[in-house]
């Protein structure tokens, strides 16, 4: 088995905690390295596991794990675990698992999960929803729609997301997090493959040839993944259509270094909003 063979991967370094005493890893860690990159392959499918259950109708068990080994992992190893959905069937699918070390292929796997009711545990067909979602990532598509337009075509969606992100979460009030400027703003929205609205952003007029991106929200489970990102490119492609000489955001002082990153600068000091720190942020579109 050859990395090549696989187009997702999850990485992790092996940790002290999970080697014996020749620091070679516990042959029980290799199920949880596969179990831990289950999770982020939900990720990659830009599926937020909760809530798509609970769309789907059902939940996942697993029926069946199996390992097969080659070679040992070490201490501070950097590995790679790869998976695939090899086959579905009536009610369970068949996922192919391999960890490599700097291409060398240690371990084999398969996990064999059941979609299942959640309430008696008992099997129901897999949706036809599912099954083409992991048929296209298998096939290298886009996982995320990312669409730009006005409050009356993407509202609904983009409330949704702010909703959870800065009312539940954050403890935003609901009448500070919605304001005028909606109604006049040029909206993102990233929609998965089933159709669940998981990121947003939106962009309104700030001063003379300026635009002002802000509202950047993107679901909790999927930080991380680049959703941000692609909603913050597609800000900027609608600022530099419309010939904005320059963008500016107040971006969470947290999240800094992630504006700086795609190429935002600072500009001023640190100042409070909604109760949050935040500092001033511009580049050109």
């Amino acid at each position: 088995m050859k990395p090549q063979d696989f187009r997702f991967f999850h990485r992790l370094r092996v940790r002290w905690a999970e080697v014996d005493m020749q620091k070679i890893v516990f042959n029980a860690h290799y199920l949880m390295y596969f179990d831990t990159a289950m999770m982020d392959y939900w990720r990659a499918l830009a599926l937020p596991y909760e809530e798509a259950m609970l769309q789907l109708g059902g939940d996942l068990y697993v029926k069946k794990a199996s390992i097969e080994f080659h070679a040992s992992a070490h201490f501070d190893d950097q590995l790679d675990v790869a998976l695939k959905c090899e086959r579905i069937g009536k009610s369970s699918m068949v996922f192919s698992g391999a960890i490599f070390h700097s291409g060398q292929w240690l371990i084999g796997g398969e996990l064999v999960y059941v979609f299942a009711d959640p309430a008696t545990q008992s099997a129901r067909p897999v949706p036809q929803a599912l099954r083409n979602l992991f048929t296209r990532f298998e096939a290298g598509e886009a996982m995320v729609d990312i669409k730009t337009g006005d409050w009356a075509t993407l509202g609904q969606g983009a409330a949704t997301v702010r909703h959870a992100v800065f009312v539940a979460e954050q403890g935003i009030a609901p009448e500070m997090e919605r304001d005028a400027e909606d109604a006049m703003a040029i909206h993102a929205v990233a929609r998965n493959g089933l159709g669940q609205c998981i990121a947003t952003g939106r962009l309104v007029s700030h001063a003379s040839h300026a635009g002002k991106i802000g509202r950047m929200a993107v679901h909790h489970g999927l930080r991380g993944t680049g959703l941000g990102r692609q909603i913050l490119h597609a800000l900027l492609d609608a600022s530099r259509q419309r010939g904005d000489g320059e963008v500016v955001l107040h971006a969470q002082c947290g999240a800094e270094g992630f504006y700086r990153r795609l190429g935002f600068a600072p500009r001023g000091k640190p100042f409070e909003e909604a109760g949050i720190a935040h500092i001033e942020m511009v580049r050109i579109p």
